[in-house]
């Protein structure tokens, strides 16, 4: 069986990009979103056990920078599927050679792309276009109270925001700027 994935390695260990390879003729395309068995790899014995869906609907919003502490931390399988959006993991392991670097990737309904972001890692994305969809796979359920962000403005993390900053959450808004003491995830 042919595989519908490529797996592309970033420089941040455990990041990746699955490149979706959808197959089509005049009418369309097909295109598997995920299969279990072919990204088992990437899973490393979890399963998807929650599928959320955001729409976004003005240019230049920004939505995070989220995460769960352990022992709820979570991979995601995020997928633009309406739009295009610049997508952006943040490594918050602690020990890491990549502490707090960043990886953005531009995420569209027309580039195929997934960005497979694991445990131990923070997660936001700005809207490049109006009307966004988002889907979202999770290896673990929401836990409120182990749910924490960063504050995706922080000039610590540096990110370049390819726009301008729109909407933002008052939740979003209000995450605090990084501490020097800020110990990272131990997973």
């Amino acid at each position: 069986m042919n595989s519908r994935f490529e797996i592309v390695e970033t420089a941040l260990d455990r990041l990746k990009i699955l490149q979706r390879l959808p197959t089509g003729d005049e009418r369309g395309f097909f295109e598997r979103l995920y299969c279990e068995s072919e990204l088992a790899e990437l899973l490393a014995g979890r399963h998807i056990v929650q599928v959320n869906r955001t729409i976004t609907a003005r240019q230049g919003s920004v939505r995070g920078l989220h995460f769960q502490w352990p022992p709820h931390a979570e991979t995601k399988f995020v997928a633009c599927v309406r739009g295009e959006v610049f997508d952006v993991a943040i490594d918050l392991r602690q020990g890491s050679s990549t502490f707090l670097k960043w990886h953005g990737e531009v995420l569209s309904d027309s580039n195929h792309r997934t960005m497979v972001i694991p445990e131990g890692f923070a997660h936001g994305f700005q809207t490049l276009s109006d009307d966004c969809e988002m889907l979202y796979l999770h290896t673990a359920s929401y836990h409120p109270e182990s749910e924490d962000g960063l504050n995706a403005l922080d000039p610590a993390l540096a990110i370049d925001w390819p726009l301008g900053i729109g909407e933002r959450s008052a939740r979003d808004t209000a995450l605090p700027l990084l501490a020097s003491t800020f110990p990272g995830v131990v997973l």
